[in-house]
């Protein structure tokens, strides 16, 4: 059996003129908002609401330290306070790294934290986006898929 990777998926586009079926999407993968991140495996159905909603978005792999950044700076509990070492380990993790590990090899999901919200609220990225949010990341813009590169706009969004 293939091990599954781990996917960091933010929004990048607004809500403005949004068609139905990719606002629906967008809610299913829990991006309301733009700047909104989320993180989640890479299974045929999330391929698939990856590629509906691919304009909107950015993903790609983030590394451990990306995740556990996430998790320590963005990472909030149900009563909006912070993630900590302590609250990973009434989760049953030693720490926030270790959660990260869990997180990124895919054996446990963010949505099934009890407590933890399944998403990241971030900031615009510092100094702006590089390109145009309206053209892919492979025709020199921003969206759709980025691979090892959604580390470095994760890093300027926290």
């Amino acid at each position: 059996m293939e091990k599954s990777k781990c996917l960091a998926v933010i929004r990048i586009r607004g809500t403005i003129d949004l068609r139905g079926e990719i606002d629906e999407t967008m809610k299913m993968l829990n991006l309301n908002y733009n700047c909104n991140a989320t993180l989640i495996d890479d299974r045929p159905s999330y391929l698939g609401m990856l590629q509906k909603a691919q304009s909107y978005i950015a993903w790609g792999e983030p590394t451990v330290e990306t995740i556990t950044m996430l998790l320590a700076k963005r990472g909030r509990t149900v009563g909006n306070k912070k993630l900590s070492d302590i609250y990973a380990k009434q989760l049953g993790y030693e720490n926030l790294m270790r959660l990260a590990e869990a997180l990124h090899s895919c054996k446990v999901e963010l949505k099934d934290l009890k407590g933890v919200k399944p998403v990241f609220r971030l900031h615009p990225p510092k100094k702006g986006y590089k390109k145009t949010i309206k053209r892919s990341f492979q025709a020199g813009g921003e969206y759709g898929y980025r691979g090892e590169a959604i580390n470095e706009l994760i890093k300027r969004m926290i």
